[in-house]
């Protein structure tokens, strides 16, 4: 029979598995890892669990060893956002390349924890508003993994400065020595116009936005799609290197694969709502020539901006089942 003790002791972590993944995933930026770090967290804490007694507070206890283990696969791993390459042949815009990272990946809504961590102060809200959002993601993998940890720690967790100093080993006068560098790094790399935005979930409006990009798409109706993209829209597609910086460079590479005309056709789309990032988005499913099936194909994450979409990060399949989605309709 299992032990009464162990079954405390199960029911205590998993009450916290959704808050640490999320964790995870800010730190690190891939649903992949964060998954599997936080599962790696939870057998280092049953494999330490007859030390629980003396723990004051469990939560604290779980978010230390997973955080440290986020940061000992981070400085294994070594890595950091470089701008795009031009590829050979193609027209990316004239636009600055934005930042690549290969192992970026979307996190489904519906995985978030129930009840929101301790909410930060004021003064730290232009910092931490959207803290799942992928243009904070992006932001925050420019920093060096301690100070990336102490920001997320306190502006984002709302742990106090005492509390981050303890879960990251070091003296408080440390712990707010890489906060205050790393919030100094993170304005730096977030966008100019990022204290205009909002927090709150996609409004009414971006939510029939996002309904006419997928009806136009179904439609193969490229003329409407242009008219939902800003010309100076964002388009990347981690890990692959292709990448756009306006929208005619983006239709330009889009168009010969969505027009039935087209040589270069690669089938009919279908698409469904789903929520990814707190951001409003889309699973893609196509429909080869010649197949009578349509297959998970990608998700595309919006970012919309004064009524049009600005930013496109389009995602491989393999999530799909992450977000509750079948592969194929």
């Amino acid at each position: 029979m299992t032990n009464s003790r162990e079954d405390a002791f199960t029911g205590l972590v998993e009450g916290h598995r959704r808050e640490l993944r999320v964790h995870c995933y800010r730190l690190l930026g891939s649903y992949d890892e964060a998954e599997d770090l936080t599962q790696e967290a939870f057998l280092r804490a049953w494999r330490a669990r007859e030390t629980l007694e003396g723990v004051d507070n469990t939560r604290a206890w779980l978010y230390k060893i997973a955080t440290n283990l986020c940061l000992d696969f981070l400085r294994k791993h070594n890595r950091r956002p470089v701008p795009y390459e031009p590829v050979p042949g193609m027209d990316s815009g004239a636009g600055p390349p934005p930042p690549r990272l290969p192992w970026l990946q979307p996190f489904p809504d519906d995985q978030l924890p129930e009840t929101p961590a301790s909410q930060p102060a004021p003064d730290e809200r232009a910092v931490a508003g959207e803290t799942l959002e992928l243009v904070f993601l992006t932001a925050i993998q420019h920093l060096p993994p301690r100070q990336r940890a102490a920001v997320i720690l306190r502006d984002v967790a709302g742990w106090s400065a005492q509390e981050t100093a303890d879960l990251l080993d070091s003296s408080l006068a440390s712990a707010n020595s890489a906060v205050q560098r790393g919030r100094s790094a993170l304005r730096q790399a977030l966008p100019g116009r990022r204290e205009d935005w909002s927090a709150d979930p996609p409004s009414a409006e971006d939510l029939a936005l996002l309904q006419r990009y997928m009806d136009a798409a179904a439609r193969a109706d490229i003329d409407a799609m242009t008219e939902l993209v800003r010309e100076d829209a964002v388009l990347t597609m981690p890990p692959n290197p292709f990448w756009f910086t306006s929208r005619d460079a983006l239709f330009g590479f889009v168009r010969p694969n969505l027009d039935p005309a087209s040589p270069m056709f690669a089938g009919h789309w279908r698409h469904l709502p789903v929520r990814a990032n707190g951001q409003p988005a889309v699973a893609g499913y196509l429909q080869r020539p010649g197949t009578s099936v349509f297959r998970a194909q990608l998700i595309d994450v919006l970012r919309v901006e004064e009524g049009r979409i600005a930013q496109i990060t389009t995602f491989e399949p393999h999530l799909f089942a992450a977000f509750g989605l079948p592969m194929t309709l």
